[in-house]
């Protein structure tokens, strides 16, 4: 497995291979999406519980997802049980580094949460979903700062989980050498993940909200979610399947699936 360093351009070449894997089986991806949607809101309704159910399998379902982008230029058929990838793996030490893996992003998140805890109100943020009245100026200042700080905390977060799972299960490395590998990979290229998160950031904050002013200013207002809905649904599933170019673009490896530029 070598790490590969590339310019800030190589942003844009991430973006049209996950235009051009998710065109490879649109609806196969917008089912998985929909269905880890489905899960976490599910989960969350448990009390205490289902949220760490999430987080501990977030790793895992992460592994299924890059799963089902390998099966997508191969042109295999796409199925739910993509998700299952990581449980069936066939060294069960790589099983096991998966869940250690999903405890290790619990402790992060947690970790976050108490960070953002000292920052930020959370008791001023209640009334927004308690309340149908409009949320107040307090209310709507600690959710922009809410936002803002869980955004920075959550980045170094992010830097060592991204590629971990696919290390631990696709490349067997241990667990440690994952999560520093993974740091490693988005540090040394971090040029290229700046853009990349910029430009998804505009496309999945700026555009919809765009969309949706413009309906409202247009009297459609009562319309507007069931445009934005979908675009923002389509936007996210293609930023997913691009996860899957930042792989190939930071490591090669002896796998013979390329993508198209």
């Amino acid at each position: 497995m070598k790490l590969n360093l590339v310019s800030h351009k190589e942003a844009i070449t991430w973006i049209r291979q996950g235009f051009w894997l998710f065109k490879q089986n649109p609806l196969g991806f917008l089912m998985l999406v929909f269905m880890y949607i489905f899960f976490a809101q599910l989960s969350i309704l448990i009390p205490v519980i289902g949220v760490f159910v999430v987080l501990l399998v977030t790793p895992a379902l992460s592994v299924g997802f890059m799963t089902a982008c390998r099966q997508a230029i191969q042109k295999e058929r796409i199925l739910p049980t993509a998700y299952l990838a990581a449980f069936r793996l066939p060294s069960t030490l790589a099983r096991k580094r998966i869940l250690q893996l999903g405890l290790v992003y619990t402790a992060c998140i947690l970790i976050l949460s108490f960070l953002a805890s000292l920052i930020v109100d959370f008791e001023a943020l209640l009334p927004l979903l308690t309340s149908d009245q409009a949320p107040s100026v307090e209310a709507m200042q600690q959710l922009y700062k809410l936002v803002f700080v869980g955004g920075l905390l959550y980045i170094p977060i992010a830097m060592l989980m991204w590629f971990a799972p696919l290390l631990v299960a696709w490349a067997e490395m241990p667990l440690m050498q994952a999560i520093f590998s993974s740091w490693m990979a988005c540090w040394s290229n971090r040029g290229a993940f700046a853009y990349y998160l910029l430009i998804w950031s505009i496309v999945l904050v700026a555009v919809p909200m765009l969309i949706g002013g413009m309906l409202e200013a247009l009297g459609f207002a009562s319309i507007a979610s069931y445009v934005v809905a979908p675009i923002s649904m389509g936007g996210l599933t293609i930023m997913y399947c691009s996860f899957f170019a930042t792989w190939k673009g930071c490591f090669t490896d002896n796998n013979v699936e390329q993508l198209s530029t």
